[in-house]
């Protein structure tokens, strides 16, 4: 099997360019990849978001393929774009990667990142392919705002009510199933539990919500990647109003508590402080929340603070990114 340093960048990333010639269903793309720098003309204000994803921090090549790697960083970037209510146009990707890295690998990184793309029906519209110690994706998201205004984590206001556009927890049950399984559980949990192992793989929110929230008058909107509970502190201190959060009523994903009885957790805080979800956060007023939305808080005025059942979150907290793993 050839490795990338044998291959060569340029034959590589003329490789990448035809797999992103096929597919994609924009009309403002006027020169794509293959050329110094895409051309594209807009039909609305336009948003832009940058996620980086690096092996052994974000994902391992043991846990999932590459495939599934290189789509999963297309929807942690995209949800960025549907949080503000734009509807993806394309993404821009850098991939970075050790010389003897196979080059298949690369190549099945690079059709995860298009294939995700086409799904959105947007295009790839270049990147950059470079040498690094580890494996690592940068995925610069282009989206418009399609005859919307954008939708900013600090516009929620008192009065307001704090609803989430799908159930929780799914990819945080599935890293501590295949955590469990690594540190000497019982193989078949992974089969038992294959729904959340997916979810964990390729979260499959649906980003089609950020421009149906904006629609129906989102105040403020964030998508979960950091877990919620990190979620309602941010849109807290953002919106400078106080968030309250029924534990209860926030949906959790189909096995979520059958897992937890296996591992002996409380399922609730996979849905609280799990993240990598990208289900959409939106305040609302209370008759204007849409249908398939779940309300599971409230927003008041006052000091900015986040709680939950009443409690502050003490020790329940999201990912942090410069923390151990």
């Amino acid at each position: 099997m050839k490795t990338v340093g044998e291959v060569g960048e340029r034959a590589l990333v003329a490789m990448f360019t035809t797999a992103a010639a096929s597919g994609g269903d924009t009309d403002d793309l006027v020169i794509g990849s293959g050329d110094d720098a895409a051309v594209f003309a807009p039909t609305g204000p336009v948003v832009v978001s940058t996620d980086t994803a690096v092996a052994g921090r974000h994902f391992r090549f043991d846990w999932s393929t590459p495939r599934q790697i290189g789509a999963r960083a297309v929807v942690q970037s995209a949800a960025d774009i549907a949080a503000m209510g734009g509807v993806l146009t394309g993404v821009v990707v850098s991939i970075g990667c050790p010389p003897q890295t196979p080059v298949e690998r690369v190549l099945e990184l690079n059709a995860g990142i298009v294939d995700q793309t086409h799904r959105y029906r947007a295009r790839v519209l270049g990147g950059d392919l470079v040498s690094s110690s580890e494996v690592v994706l940068t995925v610069t998201s282009l989206g418009v705002l399609d005859g919307t205004q954008a939708v900013a984590l600090s516009g929620a206001r008192g009065g307001e009510v704090l609803a989430l556009s799908g159930p929780l927890g799914g990819p945080a049950g599935g890293l501590a199933a295949l955590s469990a399984v690594e540190h000497g559980a019982d193989p078949l949990l992974l089969e038992q539990f294959s729904d959340l192992v997916e979810a964990y793989r390729l979260p499959r929110p649906d980003l089609g919500q950020g421009r149906v929230a904006a629609l129906a008058g989102a105040r403020a909107m964030t998508d979960v990647s950091d877990g919620l509970v990190e979620e309602i502190i941010t849109m807290a201190e953002a919106s400078q109003v106080r968030i309250d959060i029924d534990s209860a009523s926030v949906p959790q994903v189909r096995g979520l508590a059958e897992l937890g009885a296996a591992l002996g957790v409380d399922p609730a805080r996979w849905a609280l402080a799990g993240g990598e979800e990208h289900e959409l956060l939106a305040a609302f007023d209370p008759s204007a929340v849409p249908a398939g939305w779940t309300v599971i808080g409230t927003v008041s005025d006052g000091e900015p603070d986040a709680r939950i059942d009443g409690a502050a979150v003490g020790e329940i907290r999201g990912w942090q990114s410069f923390t151990e793993t």
